[in-house]
């Protein structure tokens, strides 16, 4: 070692006195306008998607509960923490929020001896929240496509006079193109019912991986082409990508997927059942929640046997839902899917005429109701009641089962939902192919924001000639002396509710108008028919506002008897397959306790 290289150190004892060329806060030191410093988050405009969490490479950021952030739709209640022992700036984090509500202030400095205070929740009290400058994501910035993918469909012109189904379903192209647009964030998840793995079916699509799709399909909802189709897709409300451009259209990609895999790969893919555990269920009515919980059972290994008074299963899904929308060889393939299982379905079988309840209850170690809403609610106003007056839900049982309709040349719809749109573009068909024209005036007390119906509903409507006039109330059916039909008078509504809410409508009887029509039908909703139940059984149960009262695993008062459905819970496919599975393992729990005690 030389001697140069020993004395070295003590060398810098000559600069004891001179200023520092390092300082610890360099005070009135501005970074630049648009520096990356250390991060901001509107809380109220975040929504939690972890978008950010999962692009960070480095593992710098996690989701986290913060108090105050409640959990809701389209909202995790998590939000961003930062490890600054991690981050590198690169701001990726940034240009993915959907939302805009991560930025990063051009604030750089930040002296602190607690290695934990450099993990923080931006946001919250850290001094630069305010702070205007730094950078943000670019306003035209897109990682992702903003825009829904095209889908082909029927042109109005085509689809007039007949049933043919519109939607043609994404090609491969179109699909992976939409597929890519999800980030993966699992709001949907959570909003949908069912609870479907949504982000990693959607990844599937991506990966042109369509088996390891349709068995993630199979975990949650053996209904998947069904739902492909009709679902009220309320996921899609939720989606992230909603507050930059169109949500992901995440139920045409399921259907997709489903028309990607045949019929005899589908089974393959779904398996078999469990070996049969000595246990027999009667499930009433063969809609999707009675179906769904008789798939689990079967699984399980139990014996089941539906019954169904119609002449084929489905429930609503066939009979209140027109071929245009659902074609009947898609629910049938779900059905068959279900039979495969082990399940049999006896239809042209009316429990309290052609087999008694009681027998139910004495042959089968518990009974499920799922009979659904099949009887239409009346308006009871002056000249509703006789010839010329219909239930939607009695019209679309008949058009299904290919029974004769009239179809007079004008005919007025009463409701905004679906089933009313069902009914006039269903009723809008067959005038076309009748008379060669287009007479259907539907009539709705909403105004057009506030429809029940799905959007589409009112401008494919439109498109096909239904004259679609919101915010009148029906006063009076008018009629001929002779009792004939000639249309419908209403007023302008000026309120729905109440000032505590509650339904209670109010008109402007100056604004009156005649609505033209030889036919009036009252779509504005449904209920059960529960004569089946007989005049004992009724009394026994508990009832909640007219509808059987369930627990929270769907028993009724009565230990053998469970119900699930429309008849409990209201029309919405989607929501019947969740409550299915619901009740589905109450069953299973009452079995294995039964078991258990002999």
């Amino acid at each position: 070692m030389s001697l140069r290289e020993v004395l070295t150190p003590f060398t810098a004892w000559k600069h004891v006195l001179d200023a520092p060329v390092t300082i610890p806060d360099p005070i009135g030191r501005e970074a630049a306008e648009r520096y990356r410093g250390f991060h901001q988050n509107d809380m109220e405009t975040c929504i939690g998607c972890g978008t950010c969490e999962a692009i960070c490479q480095n593992g710098a950021i996690d989701m986290v509960p913060v108090e105050g952030q409640v959990t809701e739709k389209g909202d995790s209640g998590l939000r961003p923490m930062i490890d600054y022992g991690r981050c590198c700036w690169c701001a990726l984090c940034v240009d993915v929020c959907m939302t805009g509500s991560l930025t990063m202030s051009n604030e750089y400095t930040w002296v602190d001896t607690d290695p934990d205070a450099f993990r923080f929740i931006p946001g919250l009290e850290e001094p630069w929240k305010d702070k205007e400058a730094g950078y943000r994501r670019e306003g035209g910035r897109e990682l992702s496509g903003t825009k829904r993918s095209h889908m082909g469909e029927l042109a109005p012109a085509l689809r007039g006079d007949n049933f043919s189904e519109i939607c043609a379903g994404f090609t491969r192209e179109e699909a992976i193109l939409e597929a890519d647009r999800c980030v993966e964030c699992g709001l949907c998840v959570a909003t949908c019912p069912a609870h479907m793995s949504i982000p990693d079916y959607i990844a599937a699509v991506r990966d042109q991986d369509y088996d390891r799709g349709l068995q993630l399909l199979y975990e949650t909802n053996p209904f998947s082409e069904v739902c492909g189709r009709i679902c009220t897709h309320k996921c899609e409300t939720s989606c992230a990508a909603l507050h930059e451009g169109d949500p992901i259209a995440i139920r045409w990609l399921k259907r997709h997927i489903i028309d990607n895999v045949p019929m005899e790969r589908r089974l393959e893919l779904v398996g078999g059942a469990k070996p049969a555990n000595g246990h027999r269920v009667a499930i009433v009515g063969a809609g999707p929640g009675g179906l769904t919980a008789a798939y689990d059972l079967a699984r399980e290994g139990c014996a089941v046997t539906v019954f169904e008074a119609l002449a084929a299963p489905g429930g609503m899904m066939r009979y209140g839902i027109p071929e245009y929308r659902l074609p009947y060889d898609a629910l049938d393939r779900d059905v068959a899917v279900i039979q495969a299982m082990g399940v049999e379905i006896r239809c042209n079988m009316r429990v309290g005429r052609d087999i008694a309840l009681d027998d139910l209850k004495r042959d089968h170690d518990a009974v499920i109701l799922a009979i659904g809403l099949q009887m239409g609610r009346g308006t009871r106003i002056p000249g509703s009641e006789g010839p010329g007056v219909e239930k939607a839900v009695d019209l679309l049982r008949r058009i299904t089962a290919g029974e004769d309709v009239p179809v007079p040349e004008r005919v007025v719809v009463i409701g905004g939902g679906n089933v009313a749109f069902d009914i006039a573009r269903s009723m809008a068909r067959l005038q076309k192919a009748t008379h060669g024209t287009v007479g259907v005036t539907l009539t709705a007390l909403e105004d057009r924001a506030h429809f029940l119906a799905d959007a589409e509903e009112l401008i494919e409507g439109a498109e096909e000639g239904v004259e679609i006039i919101d915010k009148r109330g029906p006063q009076e059916v008018m009629r001929d002396a002779s009792g004939a039909v000639t249309g419908l008078r209403s007023w302008a509504v000026t309120s729905i509710f109440d000032d505590q809410g509650r339904f209670a409508p109010a008109y402007d009887q100056a604004d009156e108008r005649v609505h033209e029509g030889a036919m009036v039908i009252e779509a504005i909703g449904q209920m059960a028919d529960v004569s089946l139940l007989g005049a004992e059984l009724t009394e026994a149960l508990d009832w909640n506002r007219g509808r059987i009262a369930i627990d929270a695993g769907f028993r009724t008062s009565e230990p053998w008897l469970f119900a699930v459905g429309d008849a409990v819970k209201g029309p919405d496919v989607i929501n019947a397959v969740a409550d299915g599975h619901r009740v589905a393992q109450s069953v299973m729990e009452r079995v294995s306790l039964q078991e258990g005690i002999s």
